[in-house]
């Protein structure tokens, strides 16, 4: 796993090129937004059972046939794996936020979820607007924590939703 720092400096190195003021510019950008990161983190951890409960709640609100019989969320062995993965979900893109990177995204979540969704049936949609409610609920979490400037929590939640989007599974 790799955060904004080495994978930049990966980038450079592999072309034999010095930091230019690109480089510099966003090393600078991740290291001035290092503290909210870190607080958004903290906001997360200290929230995360809440959170994905409510996000649940609301999925399964604006979308209840997930939870009626022949649903995907049906009977409570498949509600309690839909929770857990929406842990894992915003687990990750905790990390992510706090490394600056979506490779720990790629590295742990999107490489074997694609084959496991596939072969489970999972509808991709509710899982998307899962994620995307939990990026809601953390953005406004973190607002409510003192942390003005949220823009940096949209990339993870956005970067996951994104590339489950683009495969039909």
């Amino acid at each position: 796993m790799r955060d904004a720092v080495t994978s930049l400096i990966r980038n450079y190195d592999n072309t034999g090129r010095y930091l230019d003021r690109d480089a510099l510019d966003t090393l600078k950008t991740y290291f001035n937004t290092g503290v909210a990161r870190i607080q958004a983190a903290s906001v997360i951890n200290g929230n995360a059972a809440a959170i994905v409960k409510q996000a649940g709640m609301q999925l399964f609100e604006d979308i209840p046939e997930l939870i009626r019989p022949g649903g995907n969320a049906y009977t409570t062995r498949r509600y309690a794996a839909c929770l857990r993965d929406m842990d894992y979900y915003l687990r990750y893109a905790s990390y992510a936020i706090v490394a600056g990177s979506m490779d720990v995204l790629d590295e742990r979540v999107l490489q074997g979820l694609r084959e496991t969704y596939n072969s489970l049936g999972v509808p991709i949609g509710s899982t998307v607007i899962g994620i995307q409610i939990m990026k809601d609920i953390v953005k406004e979490q973190v607002s409510s924590a003192g942390i003005s400037d949220t823009a940096f929590l949209d990339q993870p939640f956005d970067y996951m939703t994104r590339e489950l989007s683009e495969l039909n599974i």
